[in-house]
């Protein structure tokens, strides 16, 4: 293994460790990243390879496409990244991989991925005027079973919340899901999603006002897709959007507004939802304070989007989702994710400002990005809250446990990153001693 210069950035143990399906995969790939374990292993500005060598006679071939990051490995798990690319990955942050010329078998690999790449490509700009007549007639029909089912859930809210919700406790979970089940017919699944959230309410203390909340917002909404053509295009989009219309990713980057900016990765979370995996990651321009957020999907057992790490600066530019308050983004074109040691953030105040300034004009939020600075973690009656000097505190979820904000703190103020929500405060990354720290 020479000594040659490469122009790919070795990596942080914070963001290898961020692509581990598991905390057990992250513990085996640890233990596996040192040399006396690798043979073979080099790095060059695409790829990073070795081979492992295992209970077997022949050792693992593992190499990892660093772009994207795509992994491949000859071992039999399942679960990707697997532990032999954890442990690559690691003894490279770690420094103990040299450059060196990719080997043939590497080469293939990602000559295999680039031509399935260019074919995919091909493929889309193939698809001609009869592809695009047939899916103008499936919108159209799914417009129309759309609009049917706003109306009739129009009416069933009307009738419901008219006759109150006196012994709702008892079979009205049951009653919202049948309900949310005809959303799914009509292929509203925004609206859908909206009663199973309500039928999650019910039983739960205080839980008639917080379930009057929740259909009060399904009713908007409802109310708002009948009258589409009246809206201001913005709302219009972010309506169809709740409803659960897509926007095609060529759309977005075609016409989409454009923000170039150095974003700032401040924090990702994670979450299983109809054995879907989705990731959320939430980046701030730190010239035009403009926030972001990356979503990113895939089936369990399969690796997310993991070329956004935490705690990084990433210069590039970016393709918004129309809306009345645009926050979705694809990323059009980067550059290289840099490990950022410090961020700045603003006060509680500045952070509920920008919140009620979106809700204004997307009411049906769920969760917003805040970036705070000068906060403590302290305990707030029965739960958790994040703390400035004077006494202002947003509380956390009821579900974190912050023990390591408080190990890291010791007392002394962070800087935070986190998701609010009605529920609370989400916390995501921090920042402490020139790094940061994915929580």
């Amino acid at each position: 293994m020479g000594g040659q210069v490469v122009t790919a950035v070795p990596w942080t143990a914070e963001r290898v460790a961020g692509l581990a399906p598991d905390p057990a995969s992250e513990k085996a790939g640890r233990a596996l990243a040192t040399p006396a374990k690798w043979s073979g292993a080099g790095v060059s500005d695409e790829a990073i390879w070795g081979f492992c060598q295992g209970s077997g006679k022949k050792p693992y071939q593992t190499c990892v496409e660093l772009a994207e990051p795509a992994f491949r490995c000859s071992c039999p798990s399942r679960k990707f990244p697997c532990k032999h690319a954890l442990g690559l990955l690691l003894m490279w942050a770690a420094g103990r991989i040299d450059a060196a010329d990719p080997p043939e078998w590497v080469h293939t690999w990602l000559a295999e991925r680039a031509d399935r790449a260019r074919k995919a490509e091909k493929r889309a700009e193939a698809a001609g005027p009869k592809d695009e007549e047939a899916a103008a007639k499936r919108a159209e029909g799914r417009a129309a079973r759309v609009e049917g089912g706003v109306a009739e859930l129009k009416v069933w809210l009307t009738d419901r919340v008219g006759a109150g919700f006196a012994g709702f406790d008892r079979s009205g979970s049951e009653e919202l899901r049948t309900v949310a089940a005809r959303m799914v017919d009509a292929q509203a699944s925004g609206l859908a999603g909206g009663l199973r959230r309500a039928a999650g309410i019910v039983g739960r203390r205080d839980w008639p006002d917080a379930l009057l909340a929740e259909l009060s917002l399904l009713f908007l909404l409802a109310d708002a897709a009948g009258r589409l053509n009246e809206l201001p295009p913005g709302l219009a989009e972010t309506v169809r959007t709740r409803l659960g219309f897509s926007v095609e990713t060529a759309r977005v980057l075609k016409s989409g507004e454009r923000v170039a900016d150095d974003w700032l990765i401040t924090g990702a979370a994670d979450e299983e939802n109809d054995r879907l995996l989705t990731r959320r990651t939430w980046l701030r321009g730190r010239r035009t304070g403009r926030d972001a957020l990356v979503l990113s999907f895939a089936p369990p057992g399969r690796p997310l989007d993991a070329s956004l790490p935490p705690g990084h600066l990433l210069t590039a530019e970016l393709a918004f989702y129309p809306g009345a308050a645009p926050l979705r983004a694809l990323v059009a074109e980067r550059g290289i994710p840099l490990p950022a040691p410090t961020a700045a953030g603003g006060s509680i105040e500045q952070a509920l400002a920008a919140y009620a300034r979106a809700m204004a004009a997307d009411p049906w939020l769920e969760r917003w990005p805040v970036l705070l600075s000068e906060v403590t973690p302290a305990e707030h009656g029965t739960g958790w809250c994040l703390s400035e000097k004077d006494g202002t505190a947003l509380p956390l979820v009821p579900y974190a446990f912050p023990w390591s904000l408080l190990a890291l703190s010791a007392g002394a103020p962070l800087t935070v990153a986190a998701e609010w929500s009605p529920a609370g405060l989400r916390p995501l990354t921090c920042w402490h001693e020139n790094r940061a720290v994915r929580l």
